[in-house]
C-alpha cells in the first residue's frame, strides 16, 4: 500500500511510468486501496508480482523448495486486482519478457493511463537467456485522438451560441498544457463558466472570474447552463441532487468516454467523442480563432456584458469563501476551530510548493 501510493504520488508528478515489485499473492493483497486510487487517478505504474513455483520436483532451476510455495499457490492470481488494470499478462518466459513489459508499458501510458499488473513464477525468473535488444522507440504509447471537424464545429458553436454555456471538468489539469488552453477558451467565450471537479490536478484557476469552484455533483451553474462540455470528467453530476435542464445541449468529450470500467454509467448527450482534453481545447481555440461565424459572432457586446458579470459574481463567491476561513469571533459563546480556518493558517505557515494528502471523507456537496 505505502510502496504502490509512493509510486502513484510520483507517477503524478513526473508523468513517467514506476514500478512497483511485491510478493505473489499476499503482496498483491497488500496493494489495497493504493489499486484504486491509481486506477481512477488514471496513473501510470507498473506492478509485478511473483508466482509460486509450478514445478515440485526439481524439474527447472527454481523449483520449490518451501512450504509456503504450496500455500501460496492459488487458482488465478491475477483476478485480485485485474479490474483496477488497464492490462494484466503473466511473463511465461524470459525469451520475450522485454516484449511483454514494454506492451503492458504501452498500455500504463496511453489514455486512459493506469495500472498495469504483471506476474511470473520463479522458474521463468531464473530462466537463461541470450542476451537480446529492441529498438524502444517501437514501443511508445498510443498517441492522443483528436475531435472530428464535424464536432470541433458543434461544440463551439454550441458554446458560442449558448447564453450560459458551461465546462465540467476533471483530469484534464493531468497535463499542464490543457489549462492555459482551456483558459484560453474562456477567455476568448467571455461568459463561459468552469467547474472544475478535481478528478486529479486542479484543471482551471480559482483566479479566472468564470471559475465557479472545485466541487462535484450539485451546482447552480449546472441548473443554468443551456450549453455543457463535459471534457476529461468522471462525474460531472449526481442526478440524484442536480441535473442539467431538459433543454440543455451536452457534449461528452474524454479519452474514455463509454468508461468501460463502469458498469453503470450514461450522460444524456447531445454527442459523445473520443478524444484528448488538450488536443480538443487547441482545436476549439483554432476554430474560434479562424471561423467567420464564430469571430462575427464573438463580437456581439453581449460577450462583454457577460464578462463583467462574471467578475462581479467572482468577486462575491471569493468573498464568500474567505469570510469562511475567519476565525472565531471573540464574542462567540462556544468559538471552535473551523476546517476552512484550519486550511487557511496552513497555506499560510507552509511553503507554496506544500503537496497536502488528505484522507478524508468530502464535504463538497455543502
Amino acid at each position: 500500500m505505502v510502496a504502490l501510493s509512493m509510486a502513484d504520488g510520483y507517477a503524478r508528478v513526473t508523468n513517467k511510468p514506476q514500478c512497483v515489485i511485491v510478493h505473489v499473492d499476499v503482496g498483491t493483497q497488500g496493494l489495497g486501496a493504493a489499486m484504486h486510487n491509481a486506477s481512477c487517478g488514471r496513473v501510470p505504474v507498473l506492478i509485478f508480482a511473483g508466482l509460486s513455483p509450478h514445478t515440485i520436483e526439481g524439474e527447472l532451476r527454481g523449483s520449490r523448495t518451501e512450504y509456503i510455495h504450496w500455500i501460496q499457490d492459488v487458482p488465478d492470481q491475477k483476478q485480485i486486482v485485474a479490474q483496477y488494470c488497464r492490462y494484466v499478462g503473466e511473463i511465461k518466459t524470459g525469451k520475450n519478457v522485454k516484449q511483454i513489459v514494454n506492451r503492458a508499458l504501452q498500455f500504463a501510458m496511453s489514455d486512459p493511463k493506469g495500472p498495469v499488473y504483471l506476474m511470473g513464477a520463479r522458474e521463468v525468473m531464473e530462466e537463461e537467456i541470450e542476451p537480446y535488444k529492441l529498438i524502444q522507440e517501437h514501443w511508445a504509447p498510443v498517441e492522443p485522438t483528436a475531435l472530428p471537424p464535424s464536432g470541433v464545429s458543434a461544440i463551439a458553436t454550441a458554446l458560442v451560441d449558448a447564453e450560459s454555456p458551461l465546462v465540467i471538468t476533471g483530469y484534464c489539469g493531468r497535463n499542464h498544457a490543457a489549462v492555459p488552453e482551456l483558459v484560453k477558451l474562456a477567455d476568448t467565450i467571455k461568459g463561459l463558466r468552469v467547474l472544475d471537479t478535481t478528478g486529479s490536478d486542479v484543471c482551471f484557476p480559482a483566479t479566472h472570474p468564470g471559475w465557479l469552484g472545485l466541487r462535484y455533483g450539485i451546482d447552480d451553474g449546472i441548473l443554468e447552463a443551456d450549453a455543457i462540455l463535459v471534457i476529461d470528467c468522471d462525474v460531472p453530476w449526481v442526478n440524484t441532487f442536480c441535473h442539467p435542464g431538459p433543454g440543455a445541449r451536452i457534449f461528452h468529450v474524454d479519452v474514455d468516454p463509454l468508461k468501460t470500467q463502469m458498469p453503470v454509467f450514461y450522460l444524456a448527450a447531445t454527442k459523445r467523442y473520443r478524444a484528448e482534453s488538450l488536443t480538443a481545447f487547441r482545436q476549439l481555440n483554432d476554430f474560434l480563432a479562424t471561423d467567420p461565424r464564430a469571430t462575427a459572432s464573438l463580437q456581439d457586446p453581449k460577450f462583454a456584458a457577460r464578462w463583467t458579470a462574471l467578475e462581479k459574481s467572482h468577486s462575491t463567491l471569493l468573498s464568500s469563501l474567505a469570510a469562511l476561513a475567519l476565525p472565531p469571533a471573540p464574542s462567540d459563546p462556544a468559538p471552535k476551530i473551523t476546517t476552512p480556518h484550519l486550511a487557511s493558517l496552513l497555506r499560510a505557515l507552509c511553503p507554496p510548493t506544500t503537496i497536502f494528502a488528505i484522507e478524508a471523507v468530502t464535504n463538497t456537496l455543502h
